[in-house]
């Protein structure tokens, strides 16, 4: 799987600064990629954000934008559709998507007989469980699972990084500037979450993402890994079955701590 990006005005690296969701540009990104990745074909081809002013990437409510200049999310379907039928995609997805644009990609896609998006990957995480909220019912409903990316909010979750800690070579260590996960909510969260797995005799990064694949919504989680050990222990967590105290548990302290990290 890959990804096409939408307005690009913030990475000038891509497309000049001037990438959309149009058809142009989509072609563009479609034949780079096949030939970096020398395939005839991509299996999953995934819009990466909206093209259009919206509330992603940890941005807490919609504000309007009066001078937004949006690529009809039919555009961007039709696009899709004919590089399906040359074969050079197989299927497509959304990313960062909300409950307004999922609805509107699968209302063009009936309309007009387009294939329909066949996945969604958001950010999906026990210090954001904001997918419950508006998209988790769209997903079941239409069909259309969540590839949850940001398992375990950067690494957060696994408790390396409470009391400030910082280790040598840790996402956050290279990358301070990041700071969604790491506010003193989200940091208590963290903690409570912690304390839960060690009780229970698990590792924390395990059981935050084995929570997630017992949701019914969910397709498939996105892990990260620096080194094989980390991804042994990761991929473990998809033959782990949680305890009722244990999922319990987690849900009071959801229930205290809602949502730290949006």
């Amino acid at each position: 799987a890959t990804k096409v990006c939408g307005p690009t005005h913030w990475c000038p690296h891509i497309r000049g600064g001037c990438a959309r969701l149009d058809e142009a540009n989509i072609r563009a990104a479609v034949e780079g990629s096949l030939k970096r990745l020398g395939v005839d074909c991509i299996d999953l081809y995934q819009t990466h954000w909206p093209d259009r002013s919206t509330n992603y990437f940890g941005k807490l409510g919609f504000e309007p934008d009066p001078n937004e200049t949006m690529t009809p999310i039919e555009e961007t379907i039709a696009a899709l559709d004919r590089l399906v039928e040359e074969g050079k995609i197989r299927w497509y997805g959304v990313s960062n998507e909300t409950p307004w644009g999922l609805m509107r990609h699968l209302c063009a896609a009936e309309r007009f007989g387009w294939p329909k998006p066949v996945s969604i990957q958001n950010p999906y995480n026990l210090l954001n469980r904001t997918f419950e909220i508006g998209l988790a019912e769209v997903a079941v409903r239409e069909q259309v699972p969540l590839l949850a990316y940001s398992p375990l909010a950067f690494g957060v979750l696994t408790g390396k990084y409470l009391g400030g800690r910082r280790p040598k070579g840790a996402r956050l260590t290279l990358f301070p500037h990041y700071t969604r996960y790491t506010n003193p909510q989200a940091e208590a969260a963290t903690r409570a979450y912690v304390e839960i797995a060690k009780n229970a005799g698990l590792l924390p990064a395990q059981m935050s993402i084995a929570y997630l694949l017992t949701k019914p919504f969910v397709a498939s989680v996105i892990i990260g890994a620096t080194n094989e050990a980390q991804l042994e222990e990761n991929l473990a967590a998809a033959e782990l079955a949680l305890s009722d105290d244990v999922r319990e548990a987690i849900e009071d302290v959801h229930r205290r701590i809602p949502n730290p990290a949006p």
